[in-house]
């Protein structure tokens, strides 16, 4: 075997599978080509299906809330009778200082109420409409201040405490003449 042999028998073993240049445009043609226009095919495919954008479901309720005032006016009955502060608190009250959620002192525990009923009414009535701690203004509920203070009385006067009601502020005017 000589040395020609050798180099012949090597570069047929090493040969690809194109031979023309046909071939070769077709291997580029389908290697670059043919995947560029599958992608484009599936972005468009993706792209042009009917979805709603997320929160275009209801887009009248969208555009409501985004011009809406800031205010609103809320009209009340000004001469409906006051409440007691025994239904506030069932009302109201009673949802966290029934059970004592949050760290509300509970309702009749007089040692839970006895720092507190030491602060004074002021100081625990205006906790109770500022909100404290846990506790949103008013305890979250919708009442008067005169009412928020009858209910203030009436939790601490299960706990030992001696606060006099405060006056309707109706009866607070006439009083004063």
């Amino acid at each position: 075997m000589s040395a020609n042999d050798h180099t012949t028998a090597h570069e047929e073993a090493h040969t690809g599978p194109i031979k023309t240049p046909q071939q070769l445009l077709a291997a580029v043609f389908f290697s670059f080509v043919v995947p560029v226009f599958a992608i484009i095919g599936l972005v468009y495919y993706v792209a042009s299906a009917n979805k709603t954008a997320p929160g275009a479901d209801d887009g009248a309720k969208v555009v409501a809330q985004r011009i809406q005032k800031i205010g609103t006016v809320e009209i009340r009955d000004a001469n409906r009778p006051l409440k007691s502060g025994e239904e506030v608190y069932k009302q109201q009250c009673v949802t966290c200082h029934g059970s004592g959620a949050a760290g509300a002192p509970k309702f009749g525990d007089a040692g839970a109420w006895a720092p507190r009923i030491k602060t004074g009414f002021d100081t625990l009535w205006h906790s109770a409409l500022k909100g404290k701690g846990a506790m949103g203004a008013q305890g979250g509920g919708d009442f008067e201040d005169v009412e928020i203070g009858k209910a203030v009385v009436y939790m601490t006067a299960a706990a030992g405490g001696k606060f006099a009601e405060p006056a309707a502020p109706a009866a607070a005017a006439s009083a004063a003449k």
